[in-house]
């Protein structure tokens, strides 16, 4: 297949060298050993990676993307924003791809992609464990698995990739997999696209090219979903009654938390399905299957306090869920971050409908979330602190969480700022339990 690639002729520019410009590197050198690529980034520090490659031409710094209009070929990472002029300009004259995109087209097997605001992670690798327990060559592919191109370089045609897919990868993509996953849609990343209907119409690209031969397995609940679905040409599989799906494989008791998980396990069992996986395989499988980390993630119990770090929750509904999940188990709660603009209005109620006695906040959401908190209610106020560092988050929790209660690490907001990612927040959550819970 990839003999086909029309790569050979053009003039090749990596945008972005993170993770995925890394791969697209090593993909184009396995294709054209000596080829000169172009590779554009903020990054100054990008050229002192030890990469031992004569044909490498840099365009670093402020001034990267003026090196665009110097390529025919644009293999952009998703994390480039788009709507910078020089990239706006690009797509209009058709010169940008991603690694996504070569990967769709190429790949010889059949694909299944999952997208979702939050839970498609999680479902990608329980969808991928089910089908790895039975079939063979079976790729996990995305944030969580191998990256695309290097999975495309050694896939046949018997192969099957279960990829996450993000909205910045499904931004402008002409493909859909064979069988697409669609657990939920609420606003996010609105300060990388115009607006909630652009983000919306990035993620309907995961059903927007399939055909009658195609499913889409989705979630009706969701009204932004059940919208995009009815657009859609594939077979449809909605998930009415996740819970009654869950029952129905047999599934008795699971490591997960709650009922939180119920739609994940659900879309899993139809791909299962559809597949056809027997349902004792699935069974074992879910079963015996371990949440991610940072997705109410059980820490442990410390000086007579259980404590949770769901740092991914980097939106107020998947705190919301969380709460839910514990009712009125919750002896304080830790969230706040990067302030997006989103509304917290819902989070505020259930907040203050489940009674938790001990909010700790980091700036600048958590000052929001306070206010809108205020709103509601001037009596019976959460004890309240706002914090500067994890250390401190954690150790206030210490002091006031009442024993027998839980410590729920859940933002509802973004980690920048105070953190990288998600990923330092929630182990920093964790080295500091486990810190003070021994001290």
């Amino acid at each position: 297949m990839l003999k086909n690639l029309d790569f050979k002729d053009k003039k090749i520019l990596i945008l972005g060298f993170g993770r995925e410009g890394k791969d697209a590197l090593l993909f184009l050198r396995k294709l054209f050993p000596s080829k000169k690529i172009g590779i554009a980034d903020q990054n100054e520090n990008c050229k002192n990676l030890k990469i031992q490659d004569k044909n490498i031409i840099w365009h670093l710094g402020k001034d990267y993307l003026r090196a665009i209009s110097k390529y025919d070929l644009i293999i952009k990472s998703p994390g480039i924003p788009i709507h910078l002029p020089e990239v706006e300009k690009a797509y209009k004259e058709k010169k940008i791809t991603s690694a996504t995109e070569i990967f769709f087209k190429f790949f010889p097997g059949k694909i299944i992609g999952i997208t979702g605001t939050k839970g498609k992670s999680t479902t990608t690798y329980l969808i991928y464990k089910i089908l790895k327990a039975k079939l063979n060559s079976v790729y996990l592919v995305g944030n969580i698995g191998r990256p695309p191109l290097k999975v495309l370089l050694s896939a046949k045609k018997n192969s099957i990739a279960v990829f996450e897919l993000s909205s910045h990868q499904l931004y402008n993509l002409c493909y859909s997999p064979h069988i697409a996953v669609f657990l939920n849609f609420y606003p996010e990343h609105l300060d990388y696209y115009k607006d909630v209907e652009e983000y919306l119409n990035a993620k309907a690209n995961i059903t927007l090219w399939q055909t009658s031969e195609d499913f889409l397995i989705y979630n009706p609940r969701n009204k932004e979903v059940k919208k995009v679905a009815l657009i859609s040409k594939a077979q449809k599989i909605p998930l009415y009654f996740p819970e009654k799906i869950v029952k129905e494989c047999g599934i008795q008791k699971t490591k997960f938390a709650g009922n939180f998980y119920s739609l994940n396990m659900a879309a899993a069992i139809k791909v299962g399905e559809i597949l056809k996986i027997e349902k004792k395989v699935m069974k074992k499988v879910i079963e015996n299957f371990k949440p991610l980390y940072h997705r109410l993630e059980f820490v442990g119990e410390f000086k007579g306090i259980k404590f949770y770090n769901d740092s991914l929750s980097t939106i107020p509904e998947t705190t919301i869920f969380a709460i839910r999940t514990f009712k009125d188990k919750i002896g304080s709660l830790i969230l706040g971050g990067f302030d997006r603009g989103v509304s917290y209005t819902k989070l505020a109620k259930e907040i203050l409908k489940r009674k938790i006695p001990l909010l700790i906040f980091f700036p600048e959401s958590g000052n929001r979330i306070w206010r809108e908190i205020l709103k509601f209610s001037k009596n019976k106020l959460p004890k309240a602190f706002l914090v500067q560092s994890m250390k401190d988050a954690v150790k206030i929790a210490f002091s006031f969480t009442k024993k027998g209660k839980i410590c729920l690490l859940s933002p509802a907001s973004p980690s920048f700022g105070l953190f990288r990612n998600y990923k330092e927040r929630g182990n920093l959550f964790k080295k500091y339990v486990k810190y003070y819970g021994r001290n």
